[in-house]
């Protein structure tokens, strides 16, 4: 994907094309390390990135702009035959939920009230999925009134 700045400088006007390589959908950034840059496709962390590297031979110290077209038409080979990215791995994981859910399980049920699923405490964590609502009050003690 080309992406045109213009920039002008006085009287003059200069156009420069940005070449972002897109790999699974993702622009992958130009100026990391690929074993970086791939962590940017959702589905791929940086462990998976280095066995993808390892399977295409490509050094994962290499710059995503010093890569040649034929790397990345390898890397693009792998991870799509090998490997669910994106929108097919979100929809996945929606439709597993979905599932739960509708089996109207334990794990279900949870997701369905929003709250932990695999068996942490929500006493006192879960502040934020519960919208941090504080159910306990203060100390009891009633504010020192002023003197007249």
């Amino acid at each position: 994907m080309l992406l045109a700045l213009v920039i002008c400088h006085r009287y003059c006007l200069f156009l420069i094309f940005i070449s972002m390589p897109r790999i699974g959908g993702v622009d992958i950034p130009d100026k990391k390390r690929i074993e970086i840059a791939l962590t940017y496709i959702y589905g791929i962390g940086l462990q998976l990135a280095r066995k993808i590297l390892a399977t295409a031979e490509i050094d994962g110290n290499k710059r995503t702009s010093d890569l040649s077209t034929s790397e990345l038409s390898v890397l693009r080979e792998i991870i799509q035959k090998n490997y669910t990215t994106e929108g097919e791995l979100r929809r996945k994981i929606m439709m597993d939920i979905k599932r739960l859910k509708d089996v109207n399980c334990w794990r279900g049920v949870r997701h369905g009230k929003k709250l932990p699923v695999r068996g942490q405490k929500t006493k006192t964590n879960t502040r934020t999925v519960r919208g941090n609502v504080r159910k306990t009050v203060g100390s009891g003690k009633r504010a020192a009134s002023t003197p007249t």
